[in-house]
C-alpha cells in the first residue's frame, strides 16, 4: 500500500519537472520505494544538435558581399562625386552620364548575366564580378581624366553587377520557399549595413583622400569577396538537401515497371518565354523601374542637393546614415510581413512612400523635413528591395528565375539610367534640383498603379516564341524524392 502511495507522487514530479533537468533514483535503505533526487542537466537540451539549413549560410555569404560592396561603392559614390567635382570641375551632367552607363551595361547584359547563373552557378560569377569590381577600384586611384573616369568606373560597375544583388537574390531564391521574403530582406540588409558604415569612407577621403580611400576600397573588396564566393551554391540539390531544409519525403508507391523513366509534364514554373507573354512580368518590371527612377537620381545627387540646401558633407553622411539605418528596418520588417501579408499591395504602399519622401526633401524649409525624407524613404526603399523579387519568384518560380531577371534588368535600366540623367540635366540648367526631383515624383507615382495591377500570371497559350522542348522530361533522383 505504502509502494501505491508514492505512485502518484513519482508521477507528479516527473511531469511538473522540466525538461532539461535529468531525475535520478536516490539511494534507499530498504526495499521500499526509491527516493527521487536531482540528477544532472541533460546537455542535449542546453546544447540542441540541430543542423543549421545551408540556405541561412547563403543568406550569411550574401549579406558580406552585399555589404562591402554597399559600403565602398552604391554608398559611397555620391561622396567620390563630391570630390571629383571639386578636384576637376567637370559638370553634374558628366556624372550622371557616368551613372546612366553603367546602367545601360547592366540592363543590357542582364539576360547574359540571368542566363549564365542558370547555367553556370552564382559562385564564378560572384568570383569574376569581385575580380573585376577590386581591380576597379585600384585603378579608380589613378584617374586623371574624363575618359579614364568612365573607363575605371565602368570596371568597377560591371563586376558589381555580376557579384551583386541579381546573382545574390537568384542564389537566395534557389534555398527559400516558405521563408523567401524573410531570407532576401536578411541577405539585402548588407547593402544598409554598408550605408551605416559609409562614414569611416568619408572620414577617409578626408583624411588620407579620396585616391587612398579607392586603393584600400578595391583589396578589401577583391580579398572579403574571393573568401565568402566558397561558401555561396547553386541550388540545395548540390548539397544533397531540400528547398526550406524540409525533411526529404518518401517516394509514393510507382506502378508498372520498376526500371522505367519517371515521365511527368514539365514544370509547373513559368520558362522564360511564357514569363515575357504574361503581362504580369511588364507591370512588375514597370513598377521596379518607376522606383529605381528615385533610388538612381538619390545615388548620385542627394548629397549635391543637400549642399544646395546648406548641409555639409559631414552632416549629409549623417543623413544617409539615418536612411540605411530605416531601409535595414524595412528590410528585416519587410521581409518578416512578406511572407505573412499581400506582397502587391505592401508594394503599392512603398511606391507612395517613395514618392511623399521625394517631395519631402526637394521642398525642404527645415531639418525635420529631412529627417522625415530619411525615415520614410529608408522604410519604403528597404521593404520593397527584397519584397518585388520575392513576389518574382512567387509567381514564376525557380527554374528560369535568373534569365527572368535579366530580361527583367532591361526594363529596369531605363529607370536607373533615367533618374540621375533628368535630375542632374535639370539642376545645370536652372541652377537647383526642385524641378528635376518634382518631375521624378510624378513618373514614380504611376509606379503605385503599375504594382497594384501585378496580380497573379496565368500561363499563356498557344505558340510561344521562347519554347522548351521536350514537354515531358526524365525526373533526377532528387525530383523522385522531392
Amino acid at each position: 500500500m505504502a509502494g501505491f502511495c508514492h505512485e502518484p507522487r513519482r508521477l507528479a514530479v516527473a511531469l511538473l519537472t522540466p525538461a532539461w533537468v535529468g531525475l535520478t533514483p536516490g539511494p534507499s535503505g530498504g526495499k521500499g520505494p526509491q527516493r527521487l533526487s536531482w540528477g544532472t542537466v541533460r546537455p542535449e537540451f542546453l546544447f540542441p544538435q540541430r543542423k543549421v539549413f545551408y540556405g541561412w549560410w547563403m543568406v550569411a555569404g550574401g549579406f558580406f558581399i552585399q555589404t562591402v560592396l554597399g559600403l565602398f561603392m552604391f554608398h559611397a559614390f555620391g561622396f567620390y562625386v563630391e570630390r571629383l567635382e571639386e578636384e576637376f570641375k567637370w559638370s553634374k551632367t558628366t556624372f550622371s552620364l557616368a551613372f546612366a552607363m553603367t546602367r545601360i551595361e547592366s540592363g543590357v547584359l542582364g539576360p547574359i548575366q540571368g542566363w549564365a547563373i542558370d547555367r553556370f552557378g552564382p559562385r564564378i560569377m560572384i568570383r569574376l564580378g569581385i575580380a573585376s569590381t577590386g581591380l576597379g577600384f585600384v585603378l579608380f586611384s589613378f584617374v586623371d581624366s574624363v575618359t579614364t573616369f568612365f573607363l575605371t568606373y565602368f570596371l568597377i560597375a560591371i563586376g558589381a553587377s555580376m557579384a551583386g544583388f541579381v546573382t545574390l537574390v537568384v542564389a537566395v531564391v534557389n534555398w527559400f520557399e516558405r521563408k523567401r521574403s524573410l531570407a532576401l530582406g536578411l541577405m539585402s540588409a548588407g547593402f544598409s549595413v554598408g550605408g551605416l558604415l559609409v562614414f569611416l569612407v568619408v572620414l577617409a577621403m578626408d583624411e588620407f583622400g579620396w585616391r587612398a580611400t579607392s586603393l584600400v576600397a578595391g583589396v578589401v573588396i577583391f580579398v572579403v569577396g574571393q573568401i565568402v564566393a566558397t561558401f555561396i551554391h547553386h541550388r540545395p540539390e548540390d548539397r544533397g538537401e531540400t528547398i526550406d531544409g524540409e525533411p526529404v519525403p518518401e517516394a509514393p508507391p510507382r506502378t508498372g515497371l520498376e526500371s522505367g523513366p519517371v515521365v511527368i509534364p514539365a514544370s509547373e514554373d513559368f520558362s522564360t518565354g511564357e514569363a515575357l507573354r504574361s503581362p504580369t512580368f511588364w507591370f512588375i518590371s514597370i513598377g521596379h523601374g518607376a522606383a529605381v527612377l528615385i533610388i538612381g537620381a538619390f545615388m548620385v545627387h542627394l548629397v549635391l542637393h543637400l549642399e544646395n540646401l546648406g548641409y555639409s558633407a559631414f552632416t549629409s553622411s549623417l543623413i544617409v546614415l539615418m536612411m540605411t539605418a530605416f531601409q535595414l528596418v524595412g528590410q528585416i520588417g519587410g521581409g518578416f510581413l512578406g511572407d505573412r501579408l499581400n506582397k502587391r499591395v505592401m508594394l503599392a504602399f512603398c511606391m507612395v512612400g517613395h514618392v511623399v519622401a521625394l517631395l519631402l526633401v526637394t521642398y525642404a524649409v527645415g531639418f525635420w523635413m529631412i529627417a522625415l525624407f530619411a525615415i520614410v524613404n529608408g522604410i519604403a526603399w528597404g521593404t520593397r528591395g527584397p519584397m518585388q523579387q520575392a513576389l518574382r519568384a512567387d509567381y514564376f518560380g525557380r527554374r528560369d528565375f535568373g534569365k527572368i531577371m535579366g530580361f527583367s534588368s532591361l526594363i529596369v535600366m531605363f529607370g536607373m539610367m533615367s533618374g540621375p540623367i533628368i535630375a542632374g540635366a535639370m539642376a545645370d540648367a536652372f541652377g537647383d534640383y526642385e524641378r528635376g526631383f518634382t518631375v521624378l515624383a510624378v513618373i514614380a507615382g504611376l509606379g503605385t498603379i503599375f504594382f497594384a495591377m501585378a496580380g497573379p500570371p496565368t500561363r499563356p497559350s498557344g505558340p510561344i516564341w521562347y519554347k522548351r522542348w521536350p514537354l515531358v522530361r526524365r525526373l533526377t533522383l532528387q525530383e523522385r524524392l522531392a
